[in-house]
């Protein structure tokens, strides 16, 4: 997507398509704008991620599991709504091999509550 488009819209059967990465990635950018960066992240078997350096959404197209952030441990869905703050370690646990997520990063390095 360009970044200087004001409107656009995605489904998760495009965005799928950009997955896996040419390194095998299970993550991929859909969009950009300002300092938001939208991706799509389908992780299998295991959630390798570290804490990011921004604030993150994560929203829930399909899929079950359990969301680690920090030192909580909570059950979620489809169309659930996820949040992690930059810095905060956090991960999927015990998801189904379908889990698929909407990532939405946005606002600066260290996150909003740094700004």
């Amino acid at each position: 997507m360009n970044s200087n488009n004001p409107c656009f819209k995605s489904t998760i059967k495009d965005a799928l398509l950009a997955l896996p990465g040419p390194d095998g990635e299970r993550y991929a950018t859909i969009a950009k704008h300002g300092s938001l960066l939208i991706e799509i992240y389908a992780p299998r078997g295991t959630d390798p991620q570290k804490a990011h350096t921004r604030d993150e959404i994560y929203f829930v197209a399909n899929g079950t599991g359990e969301y680690v952030c920090s030192d909580t441990r909570q059950t979620f869905g489809p169309t659930d709504l996820l949040f992690a703050a930059a810095g905060v370690t956090h991960r999927f646990e015990n998801f189904s091999n379908d889990l698929v997520v909407w990532v939405l990063f946005y606002g600066p390095e260290g996150g909003e509550s740094n700004g």
